[in-house]
């Protein structure tokens, strides 16, 4: 058995595997074990297909920068030909033909799949306790949440089953549970990573997938191997790095001295920031001032009240347009499967009109706007990734209000335009407060496009991770990956669990 395995990034161990130390097979081996031993107490793991990857192991991987590595996907949005996909959801089990263009650009770096990762039904909530398949443990404390959407990624990178493992971000989901978990998240710039050819524009454009990972170099070089324009693609971002290892490359040079914005005030409305939270985000700008960067306190001029309306106005009515699209191919016994929260975003999206999502994308514009203001001045900003360590189980999501509200509409709704009144009422505050005030960072960076990434910077009291996010200009990847390696290589990111 290879033991040493957890101590290895992609990149290393691909290294390994490449000189002919190990072979594919006993690396997937040692992936293996560690996902028998942790994932009964994790819970990160919800599909396997060893077999699979083993054959694959046998018969050769692609020639790639991590050929033989041992991989997971999210069960979301990563269609992988032949297995399963479930979402997170009851209603939901599909077995699809082809790769989506994300999964074929990561296959052919040469990595090795065997399963498939937990998250919240349709990735709507930033914790993973989905009621198809149970709640994810956080491996630094169990009966606390991973965070969410890839919160089964983020929880098996950090316990040492994987080194990376695909994930999606469309309001924080890539870097909230990093955060968490106490591993690195990067969100790459809005267009830079395909998302077809089954989905368009996520969320109008705030959901990017990339990797969760143990070290910088594994993202960066992923984001090398991945990025670039797809057939239909409605961006047209530049395609250098489809040529090149150049984020690779910039994890290799130090960093340019950077004019970095301090923003301490979070993004949605009465959210408290956990005074452990904000000693981090001191200590980690007194670490960047020390490595000769220049800080200074600035926050953009956005309307707090309308930027969270705006988002929750934008995902309900992606979230009833998905609703309707499984209503008709499945029928309704498959969407009264469908978890409480679920329904009820469904239900507001439906009342809502196409001035609703237009005023609300023309919110995202301003919001664009003033945080540019920002960037003109400053190269990046700084600020917690997520306003409090991991929360226990049960906190998130409300499902009780959601299950009341539910159990209500299902009675009132004939005849009545309940989800407009829902959402013009102080009720839609209620539901939706206990997440958007956990995004109040986060958000930011989906409803702007820029790229965006969690770093593992400090622990709790109790023993939870703690991580700061920086946010960078539009298609400015290669000064975050040089930022962050120079901050990884200084020792100052935290230990993951394993």
């Amino acid at each position: 058995m290879f033991k040493e395995y957890p101590q290895y990034d992609a990149i290393g161990l691909a290294q390994l595997i490449k000189s002919g130390e190990i072979s594919a097979k006993q690396a997937l081996e040692a992936a293996v074990f560690q996902a028998n031993k942790h994932n009964p107490k994790l819970n990160a793991i919800i599909h396997r297909f060893d077999e699979r990857a083993f054959a694959a192991a046998q018969s050769g991987l692609p020639e790639g920068i991590f050929s033989g590595v041992p991989y997971l996907l999210k069960d979301l949005n990563f269609l992988f030909a032949g297995e399963t996909i479930r979402m997170g959801s009851r209603s939901v089990n599909i077995v699809p033909e082809h790769d989506s263009e994300l999964v074929k650009r990561m296959r052919a770096t040469g990595v090795n799949t065997f399963g498939k990762t937990n998250t919240p039904e349709f990735g709507l909530i930033i914790t993973t306790e989905p009621k198809s398949f149970g709640p994810s443990h956080n491996p630094f404390k169990k009966g606390y949440s991973t965070g969410g959407s890839s919160g089964g990624s983020a929880a098996a990178v950090s316990a040492g089953i994987v080194p990376m493992a695909g994930a999606g971000d469309g309001g924080g989901s890539i870097r909230f549970p990093a955060a968490w978990c106490g591993v690195f998240g990067f969100k790459p710039s809005r267009g830079r990573n395909p998302s077809g050819p089954l989905y368009a524009e996520g969320w109008e454009g705030a959901v990017v997938d990339h990797v969760i990972t143990r070290s910088v170099r594994d993202s960066a070089a992923m984001l090398d191997a991945t990025a670039g324009r797809e057939v239909g693609s409605a961006f047209v971002v530049d395609s250098e790095s489809m040529t090149g290892s150049r984020f690779l490359q910039a994890t290799e040079q130090p960093s340019q001295p950077l004019k970095i914005a301090i923003m301490r005030e979070p993004l949605f409305p009465g959210t408290v920031v956990d005074k452990e939270v904000l000693a981090v985000l001191d200590k980690t700008c007194q670490q960047l001032e020390d490595m000769g960067h220049e800080l200074d306190y600035a926050q953009p001029q956005i309307d707090l009240d309308t930027l969270w309306r705006d988002f929750f106005t934008v995902v309900c009515a992606h979230t009833a347009f998905f609703v309707d699209d499984l209503m008709q191919r499945h029928g309704a016994q498959q969407v009264a499967n469908l978890e409480p929260q679920t329904r009820n975003m469904a239900l507001i999206g439906r009342s809502l009109s196409v001035l609703d999502l237009l005023k609300a994308k023309q919110g995202w514009h301003d919001v664009q706007y003033q945080t540019g203001l920002i960037l003109e001045q400053y190269d990046m900003i700084v600020c917690p990734t997520v306003p409090t360590a991991a929360v226990k189980h049960g906190v998130l999501p409300p499902s009780r209000i959601d299950e009341l509200l539910l159990s209500v509409t299902d009675v009132i709704e004939r005849g009545v335009n309940i989800g407009k009144w829902i959402y013009n009422s102080s009720l839609v505050e209620k539901l939706s407060a206990p997440v958007l005030s956990k995004m109040a960072f986060t958000t930011l960076g989906n409803v702007t496009g820029l790229p965006c990434m969690s770093l593992p910077m400090g622990m709790s009291s109790k023993g939870l991770p703690i991580g700061m996010q920086v946010i960078g200009q539009m298609n400015d990847e290669a000064r975050l990956f040089s930022l962050a390696a120079d901050i990884e290589r200084a020792g100052f990111f935290t230990e993951p669990a394993i």
